[in-house]
């Protein structure tokens, strides 16, 4: 994929309500993710140059609203950050919690990988684990709601 193409994709990205898109073509895979500013992830063989993160203006058309789920009742732990949810500390290994856990305030109850970075996500009140929000290795927005503690 040459860098023109990339770019134009970047500024659609940059200027739309999208908050990511993947491409994959034959000489490789793009995935751009927007969270303040753009960021831009490459997967392609490696004598595929990997051009910087930009920011432009081109309208796209909107994606529909995803539908609003009901408030669970408890308390919502919620993503801090921008990154990628995992239960556990690594593949194959056991979750930090399972429905029905329980948790005390401070205790790890998942990772949220950022820009390479693995940042342990904490239990901000003691109680039961009564619902897992997020789904194992999806990407996660700031402030969605990962947990319920009753």
């Amino acid at each position: 994929m040459d860098l023109r193409k990339l770019k134009t994709l970047i500024d659609l990205v940059s200027e739309s309500n999208v908050s990511e898109l993947e491409i994959t073509e034959a000489e490789g895979k793009v995935r751009i993710v927007k969270s303040g500013a753009a960021m831009l992830s490459q997967h392609a063989p490696a004598a595929m140059p990997a051009p910087a993160p930009a920011a432009a203006a081109a309208p796209v058309a909107e994606l529909p609203a995803p539908p609003v789920a009901a408030a669970p009742a408890g308390h919502i732990v919620k993503s801090p950050m921008v990154g990628t949810f995992y239960r556990s500390s690594s593949p194959g290994a056991k979750a930090f919690v399972e429905v029905g856990s329980q948790v005390k305030e401070g205790e790890t109850i998942c990772i949220i990988e950022a820009m390479k970075i693995l940042n342990e996500i904490e239990a901000d009140k003691s109680g039961t684990i009564t619902r897992i929000l997020g789904e194992n290795g999806e990407a996660v927005e700031y402030g969605q709601p990962l947990f319920v503690i009753e």
